[in-house]
């Protein structure tokens, strides 16, 4: 991976154990981006989700994509960074799969507008080639300060 992905990708404010998305595959700031999330099966939601046949949540693969999301926003030097960026909404999400242990999900996020301090994506997510999610995403953060002189 190249600095400029390692840079994009280390700017995720999560910590590791609510990070999903491990590798950032492409970046075009501020518009679109690539990454992917190995499920390694560790995970400790795994083991109530369920016990015997773990599978990866669709709750979590909408927070993938939110990520990701969020890094495409963030990496764009053209606009200030938003402070505390989080998904405030999702809509016409659909979720038609999900991985298990040992199966990498491969998530795009395409940025569709910007409106003061807040962010529209498109998002989707792909398993084994097999779309497993599709959704419209909004995050929101605050807006830097500008100080009076």
């Amino acid at each position: 991976m190249d600095n400029a992905l390692a840079n994009a990708l280390a700017r995720l404010p999560h910590g590791p154990e609510f990070r999903f998305v491990d590798l950032l595959l492409s970046l075009d700031p501020g518009r679109m981006g690539v990454g992917e999330y190995l499920v390694r099966g560790d995970e400790p939601f795994l083991r109530g989700h369920f016990p015997g046949e773990p599978i990866f949540p669709g709750v979590l693969l909408v927070e993938a994509a939110a990520q990701l999301a969020g890094i495409v926003a963030q990496s764009d030097q053209q606009i200030p960074a938003l402070s505390g960026l989080k998904l405030a909404g999702f809509r016409a999400v659909k979720i038609t799969g999900s991985a298990r242990p040992g199966e990498v999900i491969r998530l795009e996020a395409r940025l569709t507008g910007r409106l003061a301090n807040l962010v529209q994506a498109t998002a989707a997510a792909w398993v084994h080639d097999q779309l497993v999610l599709r959704a419209d995403l909004t995050l929101s953060g605050e807006a830097p300060r500008t100080v009076a002189k």
